[in-house]
């Protein structure tokens, strides 16, 4: 039995860029920082930080692109997978580790470190919001048809 599984909760270090490939199928990348803190032995207080390239497909990928920015917190869920290619200018092996995002999910809206201004973040909080409305009754579960 085989398991490749990774599971991330950090901050995007960079904008996502979306691309599509030749079939049409949208692909968006971008960079995850995910940070480790731990005492050593003196009791110090140390920290690291890890970078993580991730990558996702289809409709994930543009919502991925339309609403995250550098700095927001983001779950990824996925597996890893390392491809290599020969580097055209020096014919040396390159290799690269990437996430392939099977599931993505946002993180809370004051997560990640702020990129805008104050100026801007005034006029982001005046835009309308998308928010799901609720049934404010109580759902009776003999209603549930299955």
């Amino acid at each position: 039995m085989f398991l490749n599984k990774a599971m991330l909760i950090g901050n995007l270090t960079r904008d996502p860029e979306l691309r599509s490939l030749p079939s049409g199928i949208k692909v968006c990348s971008f960079s995850l920082a995910t940070n480790r803190v731990w005492k050593d032995k003196n009791g110090t207080r140390q920290e690291s930080a890890d970078y993580h390239n991730i990558v996702v497909f289809g409709r994930q990928a543009e919502t991925v692109s339309q609403y995250m920015k550098k700095g927001n917190s983001i779950l990824v869920e996925g597996r890893m997978q390392t491809r290599s290619w020969d580097d055209k200018s020096s014919g040396e092996k390159k290799y690269r580790t990437e996430i392939i995002a099977d599931r993505i999910q946002f993180g809370p809206k004051g997560g990640g470190a702020s990129t805008s201004s104050p100026a801007q973040g005034a006029s982001k909080q005046s835009e309308e919001v998308d928010s799901i409305e609720y049934p404010e009754e109580d759902i009776n579960p003999e209603d549930i048809p299955f």
